[in-house]
């Protein structure tokens, strides 16, 4: 079996030095920034993705972690299986320092040791069901589905102008018909039946431009040399998108070394929707989801989750609802631990 990482980042966005760095850049950078509160709040549930690593992914090679030097007090960083990523280990000096995810993100092939095959994980991403290195790759290749899927234009927001960005760069280099038509076969493939029949609703239209795809929001296998080949082609857009500490409305995002697989026909079709879900969290009195959540959590329904902070308010109560219920499910301390 080939090697397989793991790379996750994290924040300790409580950190009374960091958040004075931060808020010594925040100062110099155009309102088009996203620095809120809720992009660096820790939910303190770090150690039980480290559970969930080692009960339901022994086969695991290395697990990258990356920050900015900052250390949980309970990590064993002597464990042989963990290796702690300072981001100027990897990230170009000119780039730093950074608070945006994107840098981060889009420089992981630079890591040091991190092997041709890896699974991204963010921290609110979390594995409460046996996983098998096939759920992430087969014959080399990653395992997802290239779903089309329109960018709708129904909020003004960073995120939606990543997204468009993202297309731009594809369009730039790459002809939808001409793709389509050379990977058919993984396009309309079977393994996503939900996936294939959206996919035929918009085979009718014969443009030339790719206009959006849908994500998973949950763990991304990726190639190492996917992204090394979108720095080579798209130099321009990512370094430009490094430059920016925050994340800004001009940015890509690691999405596009997603499109950049499927319009190369680098993956193997898989229907993620067996595996996993992500759950935009929300406590308010109205579509209030904590306890589906709490309840998916705890009977481990699905292989992973992502557990996506949305509309919380009421944020230490929800916190250890959540938490109580992930130790429910992970109550092993792991070797990741003191």
């Amino acid at each position: 079996m080939n090697k397989i990482d793991f790379v996750i980042p994290w924040v300790d966005g409580g950190d009374p030095e960091w958040i004075a760095e931060k808020n010594k850049y925040s100062g110099l950078v155009e309102t088009s920034i996203d620095a809120s509160i809720a992009r660096y709040r820790d939910w303190d549930n770090l150690k039980y993705w480290f559970r969930g690593v080692e009960k339901f992914t022994p086969w695991v090679h290395k697990v990258y972690f990356v920050t900015c030097g900052q250390i949980p007090e309970w990590l064993n960083t002597d464990y042989e299986k963990l290796v702690c990523v300072h981001h100027k280990d990897y990230i170009p000096e000119k780039y730093l320092p950074v608070f945006s995810v994107n840098p981060i993100e889009l420089n992981m092939h630079r890591i040091k040791g991190l092997s041709e095959q890896f699974v991204y994980f963010n921290d609110d991403t979390f594995l409460l069901s046996p996983v098998k290195p096939e759920n992430f790759f087969v014959n080399g290749l990653p395992c997802d589905y290239a779903v089309e899927s329109p960018i709708t234009p129904n909020r003004k927001d960073v995120f939606n102008n990543l997204l468009v960005n993202n297309m731009i760069l594809l369009n730039e280099n790459y002809d939808r018909k001409e793709v389509l038509k050379k990977y058919k076969s993984k396009f309309y493939s079977l393994a996503d039946k939900k996936g294939l029949v959206t996919n035929l609703c918009f085979m009718p239209l014969r443009r030339n431009d790719f206009f959006g795809f849908e994500y998973a929001h949950l763990p991304s296998p990726f190639l190492k040399s996917t992204l090394k080949a979108v720095w080579k082609e798209s130099f321009a857009w990512l370094d430009e998108t490094c430059k920016h500490r925050f994340r800004s409305s001009e940015d890509v995002n690691q999405y596009i070394f997603h499109n950049y697989q499927y319009v190369n026909g680098k993956f193997y079709p898989y229907c993620w929707r067996k595996d996993g879900l992500a759950i935009h969290i929300n406590d308010g009195k109205e579509n209030n989801n904590v306890e589906e959540l709490c309840d998916i959590i705890r009977k481990g329904s699905y292989k992973m989750i992502c557990a996506n902070e949305a509309d919380v308010t009421d944020f230490e109560n929800t916190k250890n609802k959540v938490n109580k219920a992930l130790k429910e499910r992970l109550p092993k301390k792991s070797k990741f631990e003191k």
